[in-house]
């Protein structure tokens, strides 16, 4: 090979000098999408003045075309970093007489850069990267036009949409099951790294879907902890739901008693699977998954309860603790059984904020320890508030209107 084509293009020039940065492919991109903004703006202006430009007004003219103004505006719209805009003006008239200025909701007053961006800049650095970072990694993206300045005014403006939720009035939620759970992270307090917990709430509206009520930073998941993040959502408007599916935490079920008594609570199975599994050796796990999976999965509330029984016969005499440990859980192990069978996949388990977690946690894999416990609870907050990730209906929504059935009392006697 006789030229070096990573130095040298065809016509000579080399690739990082001179007039080989210009590219007629961004540089007609950048045009493109220059328009694309512009057109809406023009086109939400006609329709404030209710005619077009040079269009003489029939009546009484809601007002007047001003001019123009530049404006940059930041976005993902390529590696040019900003797009210097022509903004159109206008003076509209004000009910009290004279005139106003005219302002877009397009493109609203001092907005410097698209919401895309800002969810982009807000999510590196609430998953620890310092603004000094933020810029460095964005320079290319965005041509450099990424700063410290910007980064701060991103992260108050994310810090005030994190206040007004955790404030947010929930009475008119139609709430009528929570799903609870907690996570250990680990977040920079003072000098030292320490774990705490991020309690989470999932509502599940009676059109069946789920919706983030609380993520909250706090030193456990004890009694008081779960008391605090519940007391706060009924002060906001929280009604007492009908059906609730927990992780079986000691300090969330006395919580929940105390609360809500008659609420009927479902204790997740595949916790509970995993608890039965820690009672027993190696050796005798497939065959209690086997048995655990016949007795949960069983199509029928009577097939359940019929293989339940079966199965405490059988491992009090092989394995004691393990039945043992199925019986500490008692019927609220079954609660999904009082649903209609086509909520009961949805029911049975917290898988729906367990896959939060994990998302939550492959986000923030690289960071060692977050900067801040409250840092941690926003994160978790943003990545749903800014849509990377959404949550579906939950199973059976269908019928969720429908009342739970009356618990149906089991002979458990060997």
């Amino acid at each position: 090979m006789e030229q070096n084509s990573t130095k040298t293009q065809a016509d000579g020039t080399t690739l990082f000098a001179g007039d080989a940065w210009f590219d007629p492919i961004e540089a007609g991109i950048r045009d493109r999408v220059r328009g694309f903004i512009e057109e809406p703006l023009e086109q939400e202006l006609t329709a404030a003045l209710g005619r077009t430009r040079h269009e003489r007004a029939e009546g009484e003219p809601a007002g007047y075309r001003n001019g123009a103004r530049k404006r940059q505006l930041l976005g993902s719209f390529g590696s040019f970093g900003p797009v210097e805009l022509s903004v159109p003006r206008a003076r509209m008239a004000a009910e009290g007489g004279g005139t106003q200025e005219w302002r877009s909701a397009t493109l609203p007053r001092y907005a410097r850069m698209t919401r895309q961006v800002e969810a982009l800049i807000a999510g590196a650095y609430l998953s620890g990267t310092n603004t000094r970072r933020v810029k460095r990694a964005l320079a290319a993206l965005f041509g450099g036009a990424v700063g410290k300045d910007v980064v701060s005014r991103t992260w108050r403006k994310v810090k005030t949409d994190w206040d007004a939720w955790t404030k947010r009035d929930l009475a008119g939620e139609d709430i009528v099951r929570l799903i609870l759970d907690g996570t250990v992270v680990r977040v920079r307090l003072g000098r030292k790294a320490t774990n705490i917990s991020l309690l989470v709430v999932l509502g599940v509206r009676r059109d069946g879907q789920k919706v983030l009520l609380a993520v909250k930073n706090m030193g456990g998941e004890s009694e008081a902890a779960w008391r605090s993040v519940l007391d706060d959502l009924i002060a906001r408007g929280l009604r007492t739901p009908e059906f609730l599916i927990t992780d079986g935490g000691a300090g969330l079920e006395r919580a929940l008693a105390a609360l809500w008594p008659d609420v009927p609570a479902q204790r997740c199975t595949v916790h509970k699977h995993r608890n039965l599994l820690a009672h027993a050796s190696d050796a005798l796990h497939e065959e209690i998954s086997s048995d655990y999976t016949d007795m949960i999965y069983a199509e029928t509330a009577k097939e359940v309860q019929s293989r339940r029984r079966a199965f405490l016969r059988k491992w009090r005499l092989r394995c004691p603790a393990v039945a043992t440990s199925l019986e500490e859980a008692g019927d609220r192990l079954f609660a999904f059984l009082r649903l209609p069978p086509s909520q009961w996949k949805s029911a049975r388990t917290t898988n729906a904020i367990e896959r939060l977690h994990e998302e939550f946690k492959r986000r923030i894999k690289t960071q060692a320890v977050l900067p801040s416990a409250e840092t941690a609870a926003m994160l978790f907050w943003a990545l749903l508030a800014s849509g990377q990730i959404t949550m579906r209906k939950v199973n059976g929504w269908q019928t969720l209107g429908e009342k739970l059935a009356a618990p149906v009392p089991v002979g458990l006697a060997a």
